[in-house]
């Protein structure tokens, strides 16, 4: 398999993952330049209500596609990157199976991010907010790693044996490996993006973070504290605000509820807070304008929208590809005609290209954020790296 799908089901805790494997696609649809974005989702719904699946991904930079303002707010694409790719599959080929054990190299982390320069940026984050230009910001800094010998091995096996590992590390969520030839994305994402089945569209913002316990007590009394917390219940609530101006643009009128406020997940590494906000959307609604409406997911830019990407543009030397942008599948609908699009926000992503690895890693400032604190959560949501850190045997 060149692609794979392992995605919890959205709206049923109890449901059957989506779980399917995918060989080389059909058709390539994908867009290097913004004024084609739009042309790319177009044919993808159009696949999809003809009966096929599409898995792809949009990046960050994306967001240039959906409206002119942003382009002054992202950087140019990852070169060599497309900024939207989909494979097109006459359907899937069912559930993948485990990986032939191949070798893996040890896998070293690098940052050119230092502490200073990392509480330097959080302070200016508080200097914007405290002028009014923002009231959150979703900070990131990139890790990279050069897989030594990694020019011998096949990329689609290796990537696939990473993967198994990342997995490992990170369980359930809303993972895949989308193959697209010269580069593979590795996602083990926790958040959903949206999930919409042509009338009814969710999203499940991931807002709020805490360390898990040592012990079963600690570990009980971190999620509590977590849930009751007065910045993380502010940081989450922002962005929900935020979600619901952004689905208010393609909703039905008074259709736009929020039926789950602060719930708390369980990640082998951290608690994580996440709220639901849903809606139905108006008729006539394509998949282009549900991206136009919530593209890039507000959860990783910070509020307001815009505001807080021009400041990320400014702290962030380079582009942010695949990572904070969108990973999914638009697969038929249930009824004739109809779709249905899950897509995950892709945090906890790694991308391998020519033998190097790269992944993004970021947490949510607020007015109250202490640089030391964010530090230390900045660490702690690298945890599922290290499964990839020594070397796999054979």
């Amino acid at each position: 398999m060149k692609t794979v799908l392992d995605f919890t089901a959205p709206r049923q805790a109890d449901a059957a993952r989506l779980q399917h494997g995918f060989g080389a696609p059909e058709k390539v649809l994908q867009a290097h330049r913004p004024e084609d974005v739009a042309a790319v989702l177009e044919a993808v719904q159009q696949a999809a209500e003809q009966g096929q699946w599409c898995v792809g991904w949009l990046a960050y930079e994306a967001a240039s596609a959906f409206d002119a303002a942003y382009a002054q707010t992202v950087h140019s694409a990852v070169p060599g990157q497309p900024l939207a790719w989909f494979g097109v599959h006459a359907a899937p080929q069912g559930a993948q199976a485990a990986p032939k054990p191949l070798p893996t190299p040890a896998v070293q982390w690098q940052t050119a991010l230092s502490r200073e320069q990392f509480d330097a940026h959080i302070a200016r984050i508080h200097a914007a907010i405290a002028a009014g230009e923002c009231y959150q910001i979703n900070y990131t800094a990139p890790l990279s790693a050069k897989l030594e010998g990694a020019d011998s091995l096949n990329s689609s096996a290796l990537a696939q044996a990473l993967f198994a590992r990342l997995q490992q590390a990170q369980p359930g969520g809303y993972a895949a490996l989308v193959d697209s030839g010269n580069m593979q994305v590795l996602s083990v994402s926790p958040e959903l993006f949206f999930d919409w089945d042509g009338e009814q569209i969710l999203t499940r913002p991931m807002k709020g973070t805490a360390a898990r316990g040592q012990t079963p007590e600690a570990d009980v009394l971190a999620a509590q504290t977590m849930r009751e917390s007065v910045k993380e219940r502010a940081e989450n609530v922002m962005i929900v605000d935020l979600l619901r101006n952004d689905l208010s643009r393609i909703a039905e009128p008074h259709s736009v509820k929020v039926p789950q406020l602060f719930q708390v997940q369980a990640l082998p590494a951290v608690w994580q807070m996440t709220s639901d906000v849903v809606a139905r959307t108006r008729a006539g609604v394509r998949l282009v304008d549900v991206f136009g409406a919530l593209f890039p997911c507000g959860s990783i830019t910070g509020a307001p929208k815009r505001q807080a990407m021009r400041l990320i543009r400014e702290l962030e030397p380079q582009p942010r590809g695949v990572y904070c942008g969108a990973l999914g599948v638009v697969r038929p609908g249930s009824a004739p005609g109809r779709i249905h699009a899950t897509f995950n926000v892709p945090i906890r992503t790694v991308v391998l290209q020519a033998g190097q690895l790269s992944c993004g890693i970021g947490s949510g400032i607020t007015a109250s954020a202490n640089a030391g604190d964010e530090w230390m959560e900045w660490q702690h949501k690298q945890v599922f790296l290290r499964g990839l850190e020594e070397a796999g045997q054979g």
